[in-house]
């Protein structure tokens, strides 16, 4: 399972919770696992937010692959410019 680490404000969503692992081929299949378990974070999975995996960070892609033992980070989008 893939080491999940939510930054920002995203624990408000989810009771405190920052850190957990979860089982997911790509990163809309996580977004899915996690809205799922933190429904008052679901709305938030789909407004702008960036995700790095394993030190890559990938933004507006949700098939990028999340491979067994990566090391996930959700994070506020990054504003290009």
């Amino acid at each position: 399972m893939a080491h999940v680490s939510l930054m920002g404000n995203l624990r408000q969503y989810t009771g405190g919770i920052t850190e957990l692992d979860v089982d997911a081929s790509n990163i809309r299949q996580l977004f899915r696992k996690l809205g799922d378990q933190f429904p008052e974070l679901a709305p938030h999975l789909e407004e702008g937010l960036a995700v790095a995996i394993d030190g890559q960070i990938y933004q507006d892609t949700l098939l990028e692959p999340i491979g067994a033992d990566s090391d996930v980070h959700v994070l506020p989008q990054i504003a290009g410019g």
